[in-house]
């Protein structure tokens, strides 16, 4: 159990006014306790990645179509052999029993509501088997768990076997993080876990987790000596899930992935918290698409905020778009019912996307649905 909740959070009816993500990220973020709203919301050293993963989506324009039939929009697609309501999946954020009680369970069971899937992060305040289980006591959906690369193998290996026992679909191998990237607030704040938060799935109880700072847990957890040759072989070794690889933003880390027979890559920079400078993921996702050439399935995150948001990065390629702190704001604000009133705001805002550019089915959106401004001014189709 996660223990008692340790910022105050409202019981306060969801408003009207609430109608946009940025209305959801006002409301939770009020409401938060100044350390525990930096720790969520902020990124590295000046933040410019951090900055650039929203803003980037302006530069692309929509090119609406008319005179098109769209009364019966089909926003699902397939993933893991079963549908999913549209391409969103909710990311593998941690430290969710600080947003709200319930933590990653309220997650679990919104996702599950709403007809997408979830990845757990081993940094979870709950079990996988509880998270899985709170889901699927609501409806069908899949999990995927996210690890890192780990000083102990015993303890990645113990939660492996967990996971797949739990019927987890995928690994989601953060690989961005051999160090923690500088964040100034987390140093600013001492920051540490609230008392009575436990992170069951590695092993670690409040009192330990509090008796260190963040970067020093980190440090003594993840495996600084990591590569491609170690990682890979050895999980395949391990398991029948399938390997994500999460945190690439090159074509060069692309096609290591492939040579390495994973069966999957997020295009991530870690929501702007590791390396700041980086591009954003949506300039990044061109070079992996291209790369990739069809051969390996490609995902992204960071900084999706509107409907139209995840409509542009399938236009440019990616399959489906995970979301973050919209998860953490919409806990904050009303736990299970908050998050998913965040799934059905972007879920509403994609539809409408879709049928104003005339797209049927998610298969219909490609980069003829985008225009930029070129050097000379002008509008041009991609």
């Amino acid at each position: 159990m996660a223990g008692a909740i340790p910022y105050p959070v409202s019981t306060k009816k969801m408003s009207n006014d609430v109608v946009c993500i940025a209305d959801i990220e006002k409301a939770g973020s009020d409401r938060m306790a100044s350390e525990a709203r930096e720790f969520y919301n902020s990124g590295s050293n000046d933040q410019q990645t951090l900055s650039e993963n929203t803003s980037v989506f302006a530069k692309y324009k929509l090119r609406s179509r008319v005179l098109v039939d769209v009364s019966n929009v089909d926003t699902s697609i397939d993933l893991w052999g079963r549908k999913v309501a549209f391409p969103l999946g909710l990311s593998p954020a941690g430290v969710q029993a600080m947003a709200h009680p319930d933590g990653e369970l309220g997650t679990s069971r919104a996702a599950a509501k709403s007809g997408v899937n979830m990845a757990i992060s081993s940094f979870a305040n709950y079990s996988i088997e509880d998270v899985v289980s709170a889901g699927r006591k609501i409806g069908p959906i899949d999990h995927a768990i996210q690890l890192y690369t780990m000083k102990n193998r015993n303890v990645q290996e113990r939660i492996i076997k967990k996971a797949e026992t739990q019927g987890c679909k995928a690994i989601f191998l953060t690989a961005d993080s051999p160090v923690l990237g500088v964040r100034y607030n987390e140093h600013r704040n001492d920051f540490r876990t609230p008392a009575g938060l436990d992170f069951p799935i590695i092993g670690w109880t409040s009192e330990e987790i509090r008796g260190r700072t963040h970067e020093a847990g980190h440090a003594g957890f993840s495996e600084d000596a990591h590569s491609w040759a170690r990682e890979i072989p050895w999980l395949r070794e391990r398991t029948n899930m399938e390997i994500w690889i999460k945190g690439i933003l090159t074509a060069e880390d692309t096609q290591l992935a492939m040579e390495y027979g994973c069966d999957g890559i997020l295009v991530s920079n870690h929501g702007g918290r590791q390396l700041d400078g980086v591009p954003s993921t949506l300039d990044a996702l061109p070079e992996c698409i291209e790369a990739a050439a069809g051969k390996i399935r490609i995902h992204i995150d960071g900084g999706f905020r509107r409907g139209q948001d995840i409509f542009k990065a399938l236009a440019l390629g990616a399959e489906c778009c995970w979301i973050g702190r919209p998860v953490l704001w919409g806990l904050v604000y009303d736990g299970q019912q908050g998050v998913e009133k965040t799934i059905k705001i972007l879920y509403d805002e994609f539809k409408r996307c879709m049928q104003l550019t005339g797209c049927r089915t998610v298969s219909d959106i490609n980069k003829n649905s985008l225009a930029l401004i070129s050097a000379n001014g002008r509008l041009a189709k991609l």
